[in-house]
C-alpha cells in the first residue's frame, strides 16, 4: 500500500522530503532538523516517520507556536533546545506613527529572498513586533531587513524566554453543508454568498492547510485549517455524519 494514497496529490513533494530525512537519520544514525514546519507538515511528518526506532521533537520557540522546527532522532540521542537553532528577533519601529500588520511584517521577510520555511510565528501584541527564525540565516535578515511597510526598523535578538505569550483560541459550532467543496464551506462558515466566496477563492484570497487554494471545487476534509484574508481562520474538526437530508453535519471552530 503506497503511502501517497493517504493524502492529497499537491503533498507529494513534502512526503518525498520527508522520506528523505527518516532515511539520512536511519543511514547516519544521526539527528535531522528540519525547516520550520507548519501543523499540517507536522501531521504528515508523523505518518511518514512513524516512530519505529525514530523519534520526532517539535520547537518553535514557545510552547504555543504554531509554525515550528522538528529534530528527527534514533533512540539514542537526547534533544535539548539548542538543537533547535532557533533565534527570537524583536522589531523596533515608531510605533507612535505607525501601525505595522502581520502580512506587512511576512512581505518584508520574504522580499530578502528567503523561503517561508526559514521563519517561524510572527507574533503582535499591542505595539510589539517579534519574529522566530532559523539560526543560520539570522545574521542576514538581521543585516537586511531595515524596512517594513514604510516604516524604517532595527530588528534586535532576543532571549527565546522574552517571547510574547500567544495562544489559539476556537469558538466551537455545529454546520450543515451540502457539498465539502471549498466554495460551499467558506460560504457556510464565514456566512457569505457563495458567489462571493467562490470570488474570494479565485482572487488567491483562500488558503487550506497554509496553501494557497485556486479551485472552487477543492475537497476540504476533517482536520484542515482553513484560512480567508479578512474573514479569519477556520478549523474543521470532526465529520458527523448526514442529516436526514443528506447534509454534511461538521463540527468546526473559528479563531477568536
Amino acid at each position: 500500500m503506497s503511502i501517497y494514497q493517504h493524502f492529497r496529490p499537491e503533498e507529494r513533494g513534502f512526503i518525498d522530503q520527508a522520506i528523505n530525512w527518516k532515511q539520512f537519520v536511519e543511514d547516519t544514525y544521526a539527528p535531522k532538523l528540519t525547516d520550520f514546519l507548519d501543523p499540517r507538515e507536522q501531521q504528515i511528518l508523523e505518518s511518514v516517520v512513524g516512530h519505529q526506532n525514530l523519534n520526532i521533537s517539535y520547537f518553535g520557540g514557545s510552547d504555543y507556536t504554531e509554525r515550528k522546527r522538528a529534530v528527527i532522532y534514533p533512540e539514542y540521542y537526547e534533544v535539548t533546545v539548542e538543537d533547535y537553532n532557533i533565534v527570537l528577533f524583536e522589531v523596533k519601529y515608531p510605533n507612535k506613527f505607525v501601525n505595522l500588520t502581520h502580512p506587512q511584517v511576512l512581505g518584508s521577510l520574504m522580499s530578502i529572498g528567503l523561503k517561508r520555511d526559514k521563519f517561524g510565528d510572527i507574533l503582535l501584541s499591542n505595539d510589539r513586533i517579534q519574529f522566530f527564525c532559523a539560526e543560520e540565516i539570522a545574521d542576514y535578515v538581521q543585516l537586511e531587513v531595515q524596512s517594513i511597510g514604510k516604516a524604517n526598523v532595527e530588528l534586535f535578538k532576543q532571549p527565546i524566554s522574552d517571547a510574547i505569550f500567544q495562544q489559539e483560541q476556537w469558538v466551537e459550532t455545529m454546520i450543515t453543508v451540502s457539498s465539502l467543496r471549498l466554495d460551499v464551506m467558506n460560504a457556510t462558515i464565514y456566512q457569505i454568498s457563495r458567489q462571493k466566496s467562490q470570488t474570494l477563492i479565485k482572487s488567491g484570497l483562500v488558503k487550506v492547510n497554509w496553501k494557497l487554494i485556486d479551485s472552487t471545487s477543492f475537497e476540504c476534509g476533517e482536520g484542515d485549517t482553513i484560512s480567508v484574508r479578512g474573514h479569519g481562520r477556520s478549523k474543521i474538526f470532526s465529520f458527523d455524519g448526514k442529516s436526514k437530508k443528506e447534509k454534511w453535519k461538521i463540527l468546526i471552530g473559528k479563531q477568536k
